[in-house]
């Protein structure tokens, strides 16, 4: 881990990333300490953007997969460093492709010539994980490689240790707890590794391609079974225009609008209906159809990152977007205090009053000028005071929101996300509530409930044996405790009797000295002794 840290720091110093960081907005002994820094011995060669890509690129696939991420998102980055980062997408520099040939030859355990009629060593696509490379199976059709890096996993590894490092640092803060970044390390980790079997891809993109199966609104390329392995998977191969291409969509005369809002709609379409959605929509994995300009089409691919919910956080993220559209900030603060995910005892009103006097100068804004981004920001801002929990289950379908926000700003900047999103939730609601989503309810428990009822008459009398069973268990019981009251009040009366006696017998002895002494005292004195002696006789 040491010399994966001393790697870290050689890589900053060497792209001077030191100069991305706006000095002017950081407290002046860190302003100081950076202007004494030994960093500043080194020179600075390069444009900003670009050695900050090729910083990431030297890093890593963690490091390459935050870059994807931030190069969707135009509107929180400058120009000039969207435009280099976007290159991370699919323009990673590749590794040989002898070497590629070599890992496919090792996983199918035959040599190219007989799994493909035609492969072409120089890679189609290079990104942080795996690299793509065009091929031609024996009956003609036109197919694509995916290869795992070698080596790979061993750097992921070293990275994911240092995550936990620093979320185990984290986590000794009392106000970083709420972050959970324990849960939300190991949450990504296991995303991230998933990637590394391709077998798990291909899978992932068969479901994909049977929830859209003959939809106009998006497209799943084929997966060829038989080659197709852990470090290996071979897919039909498509030909669209990359979404990211603005010029080639604009020369065919794409409907801009209708594309970006079909984008929000795939994307809701998957996480409600569906729940099972593709969690790295970046532009290097989406794709346009040719020939569609007025009706659309998507083409998606790398489907190593999926996600989905349970059924209660599908319906308390629904709830709490339809809350977020109609600006009713109470339910919004009652949906969490439900979900538990503000801290106990927090009052209603209080946090619904904290979220409107965030959320409102941003909500009264204009539709089309309102980022989810800026939303969800907001929502952070309260969560130091009232304790609000990171939810690891909902991190990646955030950052995928995101990713799909940044994609349709780009392509229409004019979309309008909340407008375009609203009608679907609510008709899903609506369906999910209703005698439709009541109807399929019970179509999904019909095969459970017809395997049970041949059983409930023997359950029903095994219940009713119980609750008779329980009953003369109670009665006994509270017979047991009677028998007991009435043997600890004879043994009290036994006890008041046996003191009393004792008293009478010590009167008894002593009665000439007490004679004696009771005559030389006052009345009042001889009346508090006969009390005390009706007292201890009573006990």
């Amino acid at each position: 881990m040491s010399l994966r840290l001393a790697r870290i720091g050689w890589v900053i110093t060497r792209y001077r990333l030191d100069t991305l960081i706006p000095r002017e907005r950081l407290p002046w002994p860190l302003r100081v300490l950076l202007a004494l820094s030994p960093l500043r011995l080194f020179p600075v060669r390069g444009e900003r953007a670009e050695r900050l890509r090729l910083a990431l690129e030297a890093l890593g696939p963690i490091f390459v997969k935050f870059g994807q991420m931030l190069s969707t998102r135009r509107d929180l980055l400058p120009p000039d460093i969207a435009d280099e980062l976007k290159r991370l997408q699919d323009q990673v520099p590749p590794f040989p492709g002898e070497e590629a040939a070599a890992l496919v030859e090792e996983e199918l355990e035959c040599p190219l010539d007989e799994a493909f009629a035609s492969f072409d060593k120089t890679p189609l696509a290079s990104a942080s994980i795996a690299q793509v490379h065009a091929a031609r199976l024996p009956d003609g059709q036109e197919v694509v490689v995916k290869i795992i890096r070698p080596g790979i996993d061993r750097v992921m590894r070293q990275d994911m240790a240092l995550l936990y490092g620093a979320a185990r640092l984290l986590a000794k803060v009392p106000e970083a707890r709420r972050l959970r970044p324990r849960e939300v390390v190991a949450d990504y980790e296991a995303t991230l590794f998933d990637e590394l079997n391709l077998h798990r891809e291909a899978a992932n993109t068969s479901q994909l391609k049977r929830n859209f199966k003959d939809s106009p609104l998006l497209y799943v390329p084929a997966i060829h079974w038989p080659l197709t392995r852990r470090r290996v998977m071979v897919q039909e191969r498509i030909h669209g225009i990359p979404v990211a291409d603005m010029a080639a969509l604009e020369a065919q005369g794409t409907d801009l609008r209708k594309l970006a809002e079909r984008g929000v709609e795939i994307f809701f379409t998957q996480v409600f209906r569906d729940n099972f959605f593709h969690a790295d929509m970046h532009p290097g994995n989406i794709f346009v159809a040719h020939g569609k300009p007025h009706d659309p089409q998507y083409i998606a691919i790398d489907c190593g990152i999926v996600g989905s919910l349970t059924r209660e956080d599908q319906d308390y993220l629904a709830r709490n977007l339809l809350a977020f559209f109609h600006q009713d900030y109470y339910e919004v603060a009652a949906l969490h205090i439900e979900s538990g995910w503000v801290g106990e005892g927090t009052r209603a009103n209080e946090f619904a009053s904290a979220i409107r006097s965030v959320c409102e100068p941003i909500l009264e804004k204009p539709l089309k000028d309102i980022s989810f981004g800026q939303v969800l920001l907001g929502l952070f801002q309260t969560a130091r005071r009232f304790n609000m929990e990171v939810q690891p289950q909902l991190v990646l379908l955030q950052k995928t929101l995101l990713n799909i926000e940044g994609l349709g700003r780009q392509l229409y900047p004019d979309l309008d996300l909340w407008h375009t999103a609203k009608p679907y939730l609510e008709r899903w609601m609506k369906e999910r509530a209703g005698p439709r989503g009541l109807w399929d309810s019970l179509q999904r428990q019909a095969p459970e409930l017809a395997r049970q009822l041949p059983e409930l008459p023997v359950l029903a009398h095994q219940a009713l044996s119980r609750v008779e069973a329980e009953h003369k268990q109670r009665h006994r019981q509270t017979e047991s405790l009677s028998g007991l009251s009435r043997n600890i009040a004879a043994s009290a009366r036994g006890a008041r009797r046996l003191r009393l006696g004792a008293l009478l017998v010590g009167l008894a002895v002593a009665w000439q000295p007490l004679f004696d002494w009771a005559g030389d005292q006052p009345w009042p004195v001889l009346v508090v002794a006969g009390l005390g002696i009706l007292l201890l006789a009573w006990q």
